[in-house]
């Protein structure tokens, strides 16, 4: 088996992305302090076409050289708006009937292999601080509380890692 070249990838252009249609994902990001988690939720999103990043409190903005670092460009591609208050986006999008999705662990959390996406449905999923997770106001304002499954020692995932994780099944079950 002979692996792939960068130009036998058939990447999309900038202007193709723009124009494609997205998956219909929203990526809220909780006060994320580490730059290079945001460039690699960035590059996730930018993966599987996800329609729009929320960057919320002290989650920096690009362009930022720490960011560009692991998005490798893909801030140019996905959009993406800042906030400075989470719940106002959770609540605007509430009202736009888009169903809030916080990825907590918290009582009464549905894991993620049991959630079933509804399709014609457009989620907002929210990713929190790195210690703090996400605020309370947002999951108490969430429609739903979704925890990746763990059985490790640890209970943690980097944000990055669980932004990853949770795209791909929401992606694969929307797409199957």
């Amino acid at each position: 088996m002979r692996k792939l070249k960068n130009s036998e990838l058939d990447r999309l252009s900038v202007e193709a992305f723009k124009q494609s249609a997205k998956t219909p994902l929203i990526i809220i990001l909780d006060n994320i302090r580490s730059l290079n988690n945001i460039g690699s939720v960035f590059r996730t999103s930018d993966a599987f076409l996800i329609e729009k990043i929320y960057l919320c409190g002290i989650t920096a903005k690009p362009p930022h050289k720490d960011i560009h670092k692991t998005a490798l460009g893909s801030t140019d591609t996905v959009d993406w708006e800042y906030v400075e208050n989470t719940l106002d986006i959770v609540e605007k999008l509430k009202a736009e009937n888009v169903k809030i999705l916080s990825i907590e662990q918290a009582e009464n959390a549905t894991l993620l292999n049991n959630f079933k996406p509804q399709q014609l449905t457009k989620y907002a999923l929210v990713f929190g601080n790195e210690v703090k997770g996400v605020s309370q106001e947002v999951v108490n304002a969430s429609d739903v509380v979704v925890e990746i499954p763990q059985y490790g020692t640890k209970h943690s995932l980097n944000i990055s890692v669980s932004a990853g994780v949770v795209i791909w099944d929401l992606f694969s079950k929307l797409n199957s």
